[in-house]
């Protein structure tokens, strides 16, 4: 006789375990807290075996029975059921520890020792806002240059093209971090190339022509905020450093009596110790300043708090209240500015680029350049400081080097 829900709705638990059948190999089993649970009993190899399916009233009676067919007919044909379920679920482990999520978490958290702390958070955010929740989930052997395709398309449909090609740039260091440790075998977004729309690279702002830094220089030096920005603004231009490296600056990085900045590697884009040469007009701003915030860690700490640096915002935001718009200078633009004329003036090229850290794409070219240079570049860093003075006056200018 075959059950009903009725009967199933109804039935009570005993003190041992009790069964319900309802042919075919399919039974409730009540166990003796009341709970109900499907099984379904068949032989296979000459063995009788068991496999649970569900919990009533979760699983109903007719979907037990349709389990049950199913199974049977897997039976007929040979296969055993419980086998096949448990390498289904090997197989779903493995395809969880494989996911496209895992994996980029793993090739992000072996990756962020080679960058800053602001980059660590702002490309793992990418990834939890943009990407795992479109297919973070799936085996990333799965994942294909459609589906990479869409949520770039999605991205650039808010105008953020830029962002769309980091996220595509980010995928395949994913992909090829998978390939490497052997969970995939391409990376789909290579076929992305030409698919996404042109980004327009944009220059930060800055002064090239002597009279324009002139001005500039004679802005600065009547500048009358805080104290603490009068002495970043100042020390901006003699040393030329990127906008975090310059503001998040700590006392112990320098030794003032030598006239040094050691940036240490952690705080540097490239994640290699830099040295500033100071000029003597860099070591003055710096022993001013030493007077006011030399107590604590920072040498330009925020307003609020002396535990903390001045924000990444002051030093543009001084720029502005001085009459230079976003178009004119910004506080990367010192870079620019420093680069564009020391090149002008005749200086080493390798000597100017080492000062401004950039990448060296010559390995052994780079070796090189982290040893050498570094009278030269003490002569030019003193040299620029002179010449901003000069600009700065009005003084007849003296050009910074002479080639021999």
């Amino acid at each position: 006789m075959t059950l009903t829900d009725t009967a199933i709705r109804n039935a009570r638990p005993l003190i041992k375990p009790k069964r319900l059948f309802d042919g075919g190999g399919l039974y409730v089993e009540i166990s003796p807290n009341g709970g109900k649970w499907w099984r379904f009993k068949y032989r296979f190899g000459g063995k009788e075996k068991r496999l649970s399916l569900g919990v009533y009233p979760a699983i109903s009676l007719k979907d037990a029975r349709d389990r049950r067919d199913a199974l049977r007919k897997q039976v007929a044909n040979d296969i055993d059921p419980g086998v096949r379920r448990r390498a289904e679920k090997a197989s779903k482990a493995e395809a969880g520890a494989n996911s496209f999520e895992v994996v980029a978490r793993e090739w992000h958290m072996k990756q962020s020792n080679a960058w800053v702390k602001s980059t660590i958070a702002a490309r793992l955010t990418r990834l939890e806002a943009e990407v795992f929740p479109a297919f973070g989930s799936r085996s990333i052997a799965e994942v294909g240059a459609p589906e990479i395709l869409k949520i770039l398309r999605r991205i650039e449909g808010r105008g953020a093209n830029e962002v769309a090609r980091r996220v595509r740039q980010m995928i395949g260091q994913i992909f090829r971090y998978a390939i490497a440790t052997g969970r995939a075998e391409r990376d789909p977004s290579a076929d992305l190339r030409g698919a996404l729309v042109p980004t327009v690279v944009r220059h930060h702002s800055a002064l090239t022509q002597p009279k324009a830094v002139g001005a500039l220089m004679r802005a600065i030096a009547g500048y009358q905020g805080e104290p603490v920005t009068q002495a970043a603004l100042r020390l901006a231009p003699l040393v030329f450093v990127r906008p975090g490296e310059l503001r998040a600056a700590q006392w112990d990085e320098f030794e003032l009596d030598d006239a040094e900045w050691r940036i240490p590697a952690a705080r540097m884009k490239m994640r290699e110790e830099h040295i500033v040469p100071l000029s003597r007009q860099a070591v003055a701003v710096l022993r001013n300043i030493h007077e006011l915030t030399g107590r604590g860690a920072f040498v330009f700490p925020s307003v609020r708090s002396r535990t903390r640096p001045m924000s990444e915002n002051t030093v543009n935001a001084a720029l502005r209240r001085m009459g230079y718009t976003t178009d004119e200078m910004t506080g990367h633009g010192f870079r620019a500015m420093a680069s564009t004329l020391l090149n002008e003036q005749g200086w080493n090229r390798d000597a100017i680029e080492r000062q401004l850290a950039h990448a060296e794409r010559n390995d052994i070219r780079a070796a090189y350049n982290r040893a050498e240079h570094l009278p030269e570049r003490r002569k030019m860093m003193q040299a620029w400081a002179d010449y901003l003075d000069a600009l700065r006056t009005g003084a007849e200018v003296i050009p910074l080097h002479k080639k021999a």
